[in-house]
């Protein structure tokens, strides 16, 4: 384990919170579950993609207070451990070229704002782990943000520093479809077969400036040469593993896995039941596929009601499988066993996946998850590096190779 890797997880991240490293059993606590809450509070939870910000911008709600909708409120993540929730600016690959990428994403960024200033008690934005280390006591949650999809910096290379400056930590270079920086992997079409000499200057400007770079959604070609062209390491940021996945090019290869592992990143792991077995991603597949065909023979868009009332109809009769806190934790002992526990956490896509495992229905139930890999031996300190240590090596990482080649 490398020096700064050994300082956050285990001692920074353990102290920040209340903690003081690893912890023997034996300690008082009467259940090994109430041991994993005691645990995901230790350490605290860097969650690096919570899709919140898109349902509030639909439909405003006080998310300071506890809810029955959605999965993610102040209440619920400080019940479940939630330090650090990526509030994910999301923009779709339909607006790749429209020019309304990026006005979006600054109305995104901008309620995030809002978030923070309307209950400033509760809510605080961070944006370097500098940052985190100054709050992590502070009993807020500490909202970041990261960009998912670069359609909103619409080919001009100031867009990265404008977005920098806003807040974004972190960029997911494409979504569902091929965009001006790179190829998307649930896109039939290979238009750059990997990175756009556009996408190439950004990751370079990205370590300049401090930026994470994040592979989640890419295709293989794509992701490869990110890993090739960055001197800083990569995240992804909401990815599983395609071992329990074959041909869904959306999880990340073991082969990816070990380029990214060597490159000193992190796949931090996805909870969506989509991405967790076979049989769930076939059964998703089917039921976009039976969407897609209702839209195009009512020549109506997803939000109108008729489609609305089509999708609810189709789920009641057609229930998706739904995944379990035990094949999360298989998607983590894989990476564990293939390159070691500095290269896993977590990135759950909560309020972004349409079907979440039993267990794991909301931002209170990490130390389910933590419980599991509990019974599965997993140490105090191996828990801390999931939870928050490994992201934050990464972090760290991504800004010292900002500051070692300057900001101006």
């Amino acid at each position: 384990m490398n020096t700064l890797n050994m300082w956050f997880c285990c001692f920074g991240v353990a102290l920040l919170v209340g903690g003081g490293g690893h912890r023997a059993t034996g300690n008082g606590e009467s259940s090994l579950h109430e041991r994993a809450v005691r645990l995901a509070r230790q350490y605290g939870i860097i969650d690096t993609h919570i899709d919140a910000p898109g349902r509030l911008y639909d439909s405003l709600a006080d998310i300071s207070r506890r809810s029955t909708i959605g999965e993610f409120d102040y209440e619920r993540a400080r019940e479940g451990g939630l330090l650090v929730p990526f509030m994910s600016i999301y923009t779709s690959s339909n607006l790749e070229g429209t020019g309304k990428s990026k006005p979006l994403a600054e109305a995104l960024i901008t309620l995030v704002e809002k978030l923070a200033r309307r209950s400033p008690g509760k809510f605080v934005l961070v944006k370097s782990v500098a940052d985190v280390m100054h709050y992590a006591r502070s009993g807020k949650v500490l909202l970041a943000m990261g960009m998912e999809n670069g359609s909103p910096l619409e080919g001009n290379l100031d867009n990265v520093r404008y977005f920098y400056n806003r807040g974004i930590r972190y960029i997911t270079l494409a979504h569902a479809k091929w965009n001006h920086l790179c190829d998307g992997s649930f896109d039939k079409e290979r238009h750059w077969n990997g990175l756009s000499p556009f996408g190439r200057e950004v990751v370079v400007e990205m370590n300049r400036l401090g930026l994470m770079v994040d592979i989640s959604h890419l295709t293989d070609s794509a992701a490869t040469q990110v890993l090739r062209l960055s001197k800083a390491p990569v995240i992804a940021s909401h990815s599983s593993c395609r071992f329990f996945t074959p041909g869904f090019e959306r999880n990340m290869s073991d082969t990816l896995i070990r380029q990214l592992a060597a490159a000193g990143g992190v796949i931090q792991i996805n909870f969506g039941s989509y991405f967790l077995s076979t049989k769930a991603t076939q059964q998703g597949d089917e039921q976009d596929q039976r969407f897609d065909e209702f839209l195009r023979e009512h020549h109506v868009g997803p939000k109108d009601s008729l489609a609305q009332q089509f999708m609810e109809r189709y789920r009641r009769e057609h229930p998706l499988i739904r995944g379990t806190v035990a094949d999360v934790a298989d998607h983590i002992d894989h990476v564990v066993k293939l390159v070691g526990i500095d290269y896993v956490g977590i990135g759950s896509d909560y309020e972004g996946v349409g079907t979440l495992p039993v267990g794991l229905e909301n931002v209170s139930r990490y130390p389910n998850l933590i419980e599991e890999l509990l019974k599965r031996g997993y140490t105090d300190e191996m828990i801390g590096k999931i939870c928050s240590g490994n992201l934050l090596r990464v972090w760290s990482a991504v800004e010292r190779v900002a500051q070692d080649r300057g900001r101006q």
